[in-house]
C-alpha cells in the first residue's frame, strides 16, 4: 500500500491580494498562531483547534455587535470558553487598529502569541480593564496572556517584524503632500482632504483598505506636561530627550490606570483614595471621562514623580487608522484620507485630537510621516463589476465611497451606484460636492440621496432618506445590490440596519423575524459590509 501523503493546509490563498513575500510571512504567522492545529490533513472548522480549547470566531459570537455595551457582551459570553470571553471584551469593530480583527486578537492573547493587552483603541480603558480582569481569572492556569505591567505595552524585542509597510510594527516613511479644507465657511466642523505620496514605498492598496498613521503629540501640550512635572525637557531618558519621547512615543490622552497607581503612591489621605479609585475605574468626582495626563497631574498637584518613572506609567502612543478615500487606478502613487480635526474646550483648556490635528495643522508639506497599510476585513467592492452598489456614508464616512466611485469610474464598471450622504448643513458640509455632481453627470453615480440634520426645522438623517426611498431600495437589494455603510458604530450604523429591516418589512412584505433574518442573510453572504469606528 502506498503511503498517504497529507496535503499542506493552504492558509493564504494564491489569489489573495499579497505579493509572495507578504503571503509567506502571513502563512508563517498564522501557522505559528494556530500551532499544531495546522499540521494535520484536515482543515479546521471555525473556532476548532483540533481537540484543544475552543478559539473565538465571528460565526459563533452573538456579542459581535459594536453597539452592544460591554456588560451585555460579557453576559452573553459568561458560559463560553476563555478565548471567546476575551473576544467579547473587544470593541467588536474589527477595525484593525490592533493589527488583528477582534477574534484573532483574542486568540493571539489566549495562545500567548501576543502579550499586549492595550491594543484595542476603540475599547479604550474599559476593554483593557476587562482583559486584565480575565487574565487574573484564568491567565495563569489557562491559555490567557500575561498581563502587561504599567508602561510595558511593547512588543517582544525578538518578535519577527511583518512585511514592510503592511503592519503597525514595521511602518514606512511617506511624504505628506497637502491638506485641503473641505468645509465651506459657516460650518461647525473642520474637515480636511489629506494627500500622501506613496512613491518609493512597498505599499500597494485596494479600495476598502485603511492607512495606519503614527502621529506626534502637540508640542505645546508636551511642554505643559513637562512644566507641571517640574522636569527638564532636555533630560536624556532611553537615549532621547524627555521632550522628544513625550512628543513621539507616549500617549497624553486619557490618563491610564498606571498613572493613577503611581500618583496614589505619592499622595496620602483623601487624594490617595481618589487616585486609587480612579486606577480601578471608579469616578469619585465625576470627572474621569475628561482627565487626560495633564489633567491628572493638575488634579493631584502634590504628586510629582521622577520623569523616568512617569514615562513608565504612561501608555505608548498608538497609530490611528483612516479609511482610504482614493483609488490606485485613479490616483496612482498616492493615497488620500478624509479627516475631521478634533478640537474642543473643557474647563478652559483646549483639547486636540492627536492624529487629526497632526494632519490638519502641525505637519508641514513635504515632511515625512510614518504609515502602514491595514488590509480590509470583508469590506470590498464586488468582484462582479456588473453588480449594483449602495453606499451609506455621512460625514467622513464618505471616504471609502469616494474611493469606490473613483474605482468604478476607472474600471468603467457597468453596475449602478447609489450614494446616501449626509451632514449638518448643505451650504458648508457637502464634501466633494463638485466631484460627486460630476460623477452624477457622467452617469457613474446613478443616484445621490442627501440628508442635512441642521437645515430646516426637522433633523433628517441618511436612514430617513433610506426609508423615503424604500421601494426603490428594496428593488435594488432584491436585484442583488451590495450594501455598504461607513461611520459611527454606536448609533449611525445601527440606525441604518434598522432602516433596512423596516424596508424589508414594508416593501418586502416580511414579518419582523423575517426582516431581521433578511439583514442577517445579507451580512452572511457578504452583501452587507460595514467599515465602522
Amino acid at each position: 500500500m502506498s503511503e498517504h501523503v497529507v496535503p499542506p493546509l493552504v492558509l493564504i490563498p494564491e489569489n489573495a491580494p499579497f505579493n509572495p513575500d507578504q503571503r509567506s510571512w502571513l502563512s508563517g504567522y498564522f501557522a505559528a498562531l494556530l500551532g499544531p492545529a495546522v499540521e494535520g490533513a484536515t482543515a479546521l472548522a471555525p473556532g476548532d483547534t483540533g481537540g484543544g480549547p475552543k478559539l473565538a470566531d465571528n460565526d459563533d459570537a452573538p456579542w459581535h455587535d459594536p453597539s452592544m455595551p460591554l456588560p451585555d457582551r460579557m453576559e452573553l459570553a459568561k458560559e463560553r470558553p476563555e478565548a471567546q470571553k476575551l473576544m467579547a471584551a473587544m470593541a467588536q469593530q474589527d477595525c484593525g487598529q490592533c493589527g488583528y480583527n477582534c477574534a484573532d486578537y483574542a486568540n493571539a492573547l489566549f495562545l500567548k502569541k501576543e502579550e499586549r493587552l492595550n491594543l484595542c483603541q476603540p475599547g479604550g480603558k474599559d476593554t483593557l480593564r476587562m482583559l486584565k480582569k480575565l487574565d487574573e481569572e484564568f491567565g495563569a492556569g489557562g491559555g490567557g496572556a500575561k498581563a502587561a505591567e504599567p508602561g510595558e505595552g511593547e512588543a517582544k524585542a525578538d518578535a519577527p517584524l511583518g512585511p514592510l509597510g503592511y503592519c503597525r510594527e514595521n511602518p514606512v516613511e511617506a511624504v505628506f503632500l497637502s491638506r485641503t479644507r473641505l468645509n465651506e465657511p459657516g460650518g461647525e466642523k473642520e474637515t480636511w482632504h489629506i494627500e500622501i505620496d506613496l512613491t518609493g514605498t512597498p505599499i500597494e492598496y485596494v479600495v476598502g483598505d485603511s492607512l495606519g498613521l503614527f502621529p506626534s503629540n502637540p508640542p505645546a501640550l508636551v511642554d505643559a506636561v513637562i512644566a507641571e512635572l517640574g522636569a527638564r525637557p532636555e533630560r536624556v531618558i532611553g537615549g532621547q530627550t524627555l521632550r522628544n519621547r513625550l512628543i513621539k512615543d507616549y500617549a497624553l490622552g486619557a490618563a491610564p490606570d498606571g498613572l493613577y497607581q503611581l500618583l496614589s503612591l505619592l499622595t496620602s489621605g483623601e487624594a490617595r483614595k481618589k487616585a486609587r479609585a480612579l486606577s480601578s475605574g471608579e469616578d469619585p468626582d465625576g470627572d474621569a471621562a475628561y482627565l487626560d495626563v495633564l489633567g491628572a497631574l493638575h488634579k493631584f498637584p502634590g504628586a510629582r514623580p521622577d520623569a523616568e518613572v512617569f514615562l513608565e506609567a504612561l501608555d505608548e502612543l498608538q497609530p490611528r487608522l483612516y479609511s482610504i478615500s482614493s483609488s490606485p487606478k485613479a490616483d496612482p502613487g498616492r493615497v488620500s484620507l478624509t479627516v475631521d480635526a478634533v478640537r474642543y474646550n473643557h474647563r478652559s483648556r483646549l483639547r486636540l485630537g492627536v492624529a487629526s490635528t497632526h494632519l490638519g495643522e502641525r505637519i508641514s508639506e513635504k515632511s515625512m510621516v510614518k504609515v502602514y497599510l491595514q488590509k480590509a476585513h470583508g469590506f470590498a467592492l464586488p468582484e462582479d463589476l456588473g453588480k449594483d452598489v449602495i453606499m451609506c456614508g455621512p460625514g467622513t464616512g464618505i471616504a471609502p465611497f469616494r474611493a469606490f466611485l473613483r474605482e468604478r469610474a476607472a474600471t468603467q464598471a457597468p453596475g449602478r451606484n447609489w450614494l446616501f450622504y449626509g451632514h449638518q448643513r448643505q451650504a458648508s458640509d457637502f464634501f466633494y460636492k463638485d466631484e460627486l455632481n460630476a460623477l452624477k453627470d457622467g452617469k457613474v453615480l446613478t443616484r445621490l440621496s442627501l440628508a442635512w440634520s441642521r437645515d430646516g426645522t426637522e433633523k433628517t438623517y441618511v436612514q430617513d432618506r433610506m426609508r423615503e426611498s424604500g421601494a426603490d431600495l428594496w428593488k435594488w437589494l432584491e436585484g442583488g445590490a451590495h450594501f455598504y455603510v461607513c461611520g459611527d458604530a454606536k448609533r449611525m450604523a445601527k440606525d441604518v440596519e434598522r432602516a433596512i429591516i423596516d424596508v424589508a418589512g414594508q416593501f418586502g412584505g416580511k414579518n419582523p423575524d423575517e426582516a431581521v433574518a433578511y439583514l442577517a442573510h445579507l451580512k452572511k453572504t457578504g452583501r452587507y459590509q460595514a467599515d465602522v469606528y
